[in-house]
């Protein structure tokens, strides 16, 4: 059976192995294929890489960026890595629960009040 999100994230090898068998990263990894399988409207991703190395932080950030430009819909990525900028068209940034920067003046006053 074709699974080309399992491949994708780069589970292709592990795909005949239950979640007990899995890594935190894999487990991560898999959650993340299953929600792009049903090809959402909307991409929400709260820190999709907590549990990934460098190398899959990568390939998963370029990944969830791929399919919101090839699907032209919106995604909305909240992480603490700072790794993730350049993989993203706009950043907002949240400090002691405002936002901080990558807002215009005027909506940031707005949101203030």
């Amino acid at each position: 059976m074709a699974m080309p999100w399992i491949e994708r994230v780069g589970l292709a090898d592990r795909a005949e192995r239950m979640p007990g068998q899995l890594s935190m990263g894999e487990r991560q990894r898999v959650a993340i294929a299953r929600a792009l399988v049903s090809e959402p409207r909307l991409l929400l991703a709260d820190e999709p890489t907590g549990n990934l190395d460098s190398r899959r932080t990568r390939d998963i950030l370029g990944l969830l960026r791929d399919v919101c430009h090839q699907r032209s819909i919106p995604g909305l990525l909240v992480t603490h890595d700072p790794e993730a900028v350049g993989f993203v068209d706009r950043v907002l940034s949240l400090r002691d629960g405002q936002l901080s920067s990558g807002v215009e003046s005027d909506l940031a006053a707005a949101m203030s009040l």
